[in-house]
């Protein structure tokens, strides 16, 4: 990366069952040489405390960072209390949050953060999720201050739902990773750097799957 700084590495934080070898994290993972996927030990119990710890257990495994992180189904609420519960414990520049799943379903909406997520971040979401309703999904973006993207009729956004490959994740780490060498390089942010320090893609990126 330009001006000496350390590249970006990408942590994927998969859902329950793990993500296989058609899922669109699976093939994210491969673009970006060094990115880590979080291994839980038990794939098929969502049990939060020990998903979270996972994740800062593989943050301090594998280095400072800094850090973009790329969530899916439940790894996101892992991850939302993992970044609430240890905010400082890497450095993180912003989060994706792919469909996650209804806290609701777990009995976990009292344990996950009820206010804005220490680090930039944008969730994803669907309006045929069978996981949680678009409704739902926007009112956690709220709350976590995250900004709130419905891509319509893709149901969970995985392999099932016809997820190899998600342009669109691609172009967020991309659009992160750019406003890391914006911002070292003292540039006064645009409208479009300003959306990737939010975890946004530019204007004409915004929409497409």
């Amino acid at each position: 990366m330009p001006c000496g700084l350390p590249p970006p590495r990408l942590l994927i934080v998969p859902g329950l069952h793990d993500s296989g070898p058609a899922h669109w994290q699976s093939w994210l993972q491969a673009l970006h040489r060094g990115s880590i996927r979080v291994q839980q030990d038990d794939w098929h119990t969502p049990d939060l405390a020990r998903w979270s710890a996972r994740i800062a257990d593989t943050l301090a495994d594998h280095g400072p960072g800094p850090w973009t992180v790329v969530a899916h189904s439940f790894g996101c609420l892992a991850l939302a209390h993992h970044l609430a519960l240890r905010p400082s414990a890497a450095p993180v520049l912003g989060t994706l949050l792919v469909a996650p799943a209804e806290p609701d379903r777990f009995g976990l909406a009292h344990a996950l953060p009820q206010r804005a997520l220490p680090v930039p971040s944008t969730l994803l979401a669907s309006e045929t999720d069978p996981w949680m309703s678009a409704d739902s999904a926007r009112r956690w973006a709220q709350r976590w201050g995250s900004h709130w993207v419905n891509l319509g009729d893709v149901g969970h956004i995985n392999a099932e739902a016809g997820f190899g490959p998600l342009p669109y994740a691609r172009r967020w780490v991309l659009a992160v990773e750019q406003q890391r060498v914006r911002q070292a390089r003292g540039r006064r942010p645009s409208a479009d750097d300003r959306a990737a320090a939010r975890g946004l893609q530019p204007p004409a990126w915004r929409w497409a799957v």
